[in-house]
């Protein structure tokens, strides 16, 4: 597959997706252009942004974890924004 199939394929794909999954996929996408060593950028964090990180995740694994919507929802209500 050439870089234009290529690039038509994965546009057919991202034009098929709902809003929510749109939106998830561009967060993914950028996230992967934008990234640089994870190591690094890991070092970097404080020991208590570790913790809370490695915790959130463990949240999320024991499906404790509130939808990104849901806390959006939640605040734009509250701030009426």
């Amino acid at each position: 597959m050439n870089i234009a199939e290529l690039k038509l394929k994965f546009f057919r794909q991202i034009d098929g997706l709902d809003k929510d999954k749109l939106e998830e996929s561009y967060g993914v996408l950028l996230n992967y252009i934008n990234s640089t060593d994870d190591l690094d950028e890991w070092s970097k964090l404080t020991a208590e942004q570790q913790k809370g990180i490695i915790d959130g995740i463990g949240q999320i694994e024991n499906n404790k974890g509130i939808a990104h919507n849901e806390v959006m929802k939640k605040y734009k209500n509250k701030y009426n924004a």
